[in-house]
Order: C-alpha cells, then structure tokens, then sequence
C-alpha cells in the first residue's frame, strides 16, 4: 500500500511533513501496570487527594501529556487539546481569517517562518526569522504554538500588536497587524519578455489541494506561446501538501532518480519518485528564499538534483523532519516527529536549508519594514522609530545625514522633500497621512517587478540559454 504523507498547510503553524494516522504502528501497553505508570498515576493521585485546591483531573492529564512532548525538545512535537485539535484542523481550511504568517518554535522562541504573499503580515512589516515575544503587550513564554496561534488569530478587521525581535534591530519592534480573510490561492502566472523572447513564470504561494491542477493549466497558458524557459517562484512558501508537491513535480522531473527519500530512526528509507519520463524541453529555474520551507524546499531539492535546474535567490529555511499526526481518542492530539526526509541525492537540509546555485540578494529596501508610529515623529526626537524611518528614505533616494534614530534638520528636510514629491502638506513632521504614503511607497517598490533583483535575473537567465 503506498504511504500517505502529507504537509502540514502552515498558515499560522509549524511545518512539516507528517504521516496520516493510520500508517503509525502503536504497540500494546502490557497488562501489568509498569513501574513508570505507576509512579504517574501516583504522583496524580497525590495531587488529587492533598494539593491544597480542587485540581481537574483533565487539566492534570493535559498537563502531563504536554510536558511529556516537551521533554522531547523538539519544537515540531507537540500535544493538542481538543481545542487546539479542532483549530489545527481549521487551518487546513481554504480561507482563514488571521494574519498570513507561518509560526514555528526553535529553542523555547517563537519564529516567523515566512508571512504568505500579500498578506496583513507581509504589509505590515513581518519577516522570515523573526522573533515574536509578545502578543498584545503580554508576554508568551510557556504557551504552546497552537496556544500563541490562538492569541494571533481573530475577526477580520480587528487588530493585533507583536512585539518582535530582529536580529539586525538593537531594540525591540512593535508591529501592528489588521487581521483579514486570507483566502489560499495557491498560483498566478503571467510572462515576462526580453530580446523577444519570452519566459513565463508561475509562482506557488503554497502547496494546497489544487495546486497541481493549477499549475498544469497555467503551463498549458504559457506554452501557447513559445516559450524561451520558466521560472517557477517559491519564495515565501512555507508549504503544503505533499500530494501537491509530488503532482506539481511530475510536470518537471522525470523518473531517473526519486524526488526524495523518507528515513525512518531505524535508517531504513523509502523512495518516492516521480512518474513523468519526459523532461521540459526549455530551461527552468527556480526562485527560493529564507521563506522557503518544507514542502517548497523539496521541490527545490529535486528540481535541482534530479534535472539540473538553476536555483537563484538565497538560501532556504531548514525543514527535513516528519511529522505524524494521532488521535488519541478524546478529540485530543499528537503531532509528533516520526522521520527524516531526504533530499534526491539523500542529503538531510534540517536546520541548514538548500543554498542556490546562484545567490542574488534583493534590495535594501526589500529588508526595511513600514515605519508604524501612534505619535508624530518631529525633529529632536531619538527614537528607534525615526532610525526605520531614516533608512527608508536613504533606500527612497533622499539624502538623510544618520541612521542613528535622532530626528536631525537633515532628516526634516528629506520629510519635506518626500511631503513635496507626493503632493502632502509640507510641515517636515511624520503624521499619519505621510505615514500611509510611506509605506505604500515602500509596498509599491517592492512589487515594481524592476526592482526585484532576484527575478530579474531568472529572466536574464533563460535570455542567455
């Protein structure tokens, strides 16, 4: 019987691979109580009969579930209530209302895997690695990731406030999400033109139920003109499906080597390969990031291993462990690592990511966030909100004299310059109209296609080939 496997489609959730339940094998707890259970039933029954108030006894077993998961030290083991359970499983839904981020938990911290394309997340400023240490101005220590899912999570419109750490900031940031519908519209695709000739290009915002299906019809689309190459966009995947990945592979690797391998803590591996027998006769590349994760980094992996394809960007996250899912009964569940995969040519990425073939850096400007203040930002002020706001005119083009945070007459007349150019009062301070044309400034560099370095050269790629 072939394997189930599947990705967890991570909105707001760890990645990761994992098993459908009925491919884990429990084995039998003996008739004769262990000295380990006793010792368990116990401990809960002294705090039943003496702890000096009256203790549930389903928070106690919560409690000892989840602290036997955490012991593992493993960020992407963990027990869920039924609560939880029912909201894990609300994830994989096609619409969600929340902030469009993948969370993950290395080492006791909360990270940002990758905020989605378009999202409140990416808008706002969030970025893959970031350290999330408050919600709503309360601090999150000890909460599980579906607890802290739970807090970020909320009705459209309303709004959320993170207290994030970024290793480049000396100060901590406050960034101020609106929660909206994210709905999970897995591909675009469009072309692009140089030299007369054409590449087309497909971006996979993550892998869900339709992807595969989508993909085959934006190349259908695309090879109705003659194409030069491809670029297939996974920067800031964070993942998906397993069933999509494998379908969306076929249309581009063949069969002469698996896609990936699965390692069980025995060492015993199982080999998953592709059924297609025919290669794209055109060149291919392929777009990855820091915000690649799991699912996208083992199309990345055999895109590049199986077929040769170029690789451009930076390198990606760091995923390659495998994840099963079992109910226990109760509505309750457990999520935990079962397995390694591996990549075609049977390298473990965890914790390392996949490095291109070709690294391309963006823009300065791609790594600043939008400048997000509740008071007016004015001259003599030392703020670490002025130095973002610094940085982002230099990136812009005005000339600023420091970087440092403190609000100089160099920086007032950049502020003036700006209000100027885009037709605002002109009184040197940051209010929150200058604010709004700030970052939608910000936004529309970003998507001017021009300035995105990494596409750039995919496209000047497959003109030279």
């Amino acid at each position: 019987m072939k394997r189930v496997l599947m990705i967890i489609l991570c909105m707001v959730l760890g990645a990761g691979v994992y098993y459908s339940a009925d491919r884990f094998l429990m084995k039998r707890v003996p008739e004769e109580v262990s000295l380990e259970q006793s010792k368990i039933e116990k401990a809960q029954q002294m705090i039943k009969d003496s702890y000096v108030e009256k203790v549930d006894e389903q928070v106690l077993l919560d409690g000892a579930l989840k602290g036997m998961v955490a012991a593992l030290g493993d960020p992407y083991s963990v027990y869920m209530d039924e609560q939880a359970s029912k909201q894990f499983h609300q994830s994989l839904d096609s619409t969600f209302s929340g902030i469009g981020a993948e969370i993950t938990q290395e080492e006791g911290k909360f990270l940002i895997v990758a905020p989605l394309k378009d999202s409140p997340a990416e808008e706002a400023g969030l970025k893959p690695n970031d350290v999330i240490t408050h919600v709503d101005n309360e601090e999150i220590n000890g909460l599980t990731i579906y607890e802290l899912t739970a807090k970020i999570r909320g009705p459209k419109g309303s709004r959320v406030q993170l207290g994030i750490e970024r290793s480049e900031s000396e100060k901590s940031l406050t960034i101020n999400v609106v929660r909206d519908d994210i709905p999970v519209e897995t591909v675009t695709h469009k072309m692009y033109e140089r030299e007369g000739k054409k590449t087309g290009y497909i971006e996979i915002k993550t892998f869900g139920e339709g992807t595969g299906k989508d993909v085959r019809l934006a190349l259908e689309e695309l090879e109705k003109s003659e194409l030069a190459g491809l670029i297939v966009d996974v920067r800031g995947n964070p993942g998906g499906l397993l069933s999509s990945v494998e379908e969306v592979l076929s249309h581009f690797i063949t069969d002469k080597k698996p896609f990936m391998y699965v390692e069980q803590r025995s060492g015993k591996r199982e080999a998953l390969t592709s059924a297609t027998k025919a290669k794209k006769e055109y060149p291919i590349t392929v777009l990855i990031d820091e915000g690649s994760a799991s699912a996208s980094e083992i199309l990345a992996a055999a895109m590049y291993e199986v077929e040769g394809y170029t690789l451009i960007g930076t390198t990606t996250f760091g995923k390659g462990t495998v994840q099963q899912s079992l109910e226990l009964g109760d509505g309750s569940q457990m999520k935990l690592t079962v397995s390694k995969w591996l990549t075609p040519d049977k390298r473990w990425i965890h914790k390392k990511g996949i490095q291109p073939t070709l690294e391309v850096v963006q823009p300065d400007l791609f790594e600043l966030s939008p400048v997000q203040s509740s008071i007016i930002l004015k001259r003599g002020m030392n703020d670490e909100r002025v130095s973002a706001l610094q940085k982002l005119l230099i990136g812009l083009g005005y000339e600023v004299d420091r970087t440092d945070g403190y609000f100089s007459n160099s920086t007032e007349k950049a502020i003036l310059s700006f209000q100027k150019k885009s037709n605002l009062k002109e009184t040197g301070e940051v209010n929150t109209s200058t604010l709004k044309k700030l970052t939608t400034t910000l936004e529309d560099y970003k998507k001017n296609p021009n300035h995105d370095h990494q596409l750039q050269s995919a496209i000047e790629f497959i003109a030279r080939h």
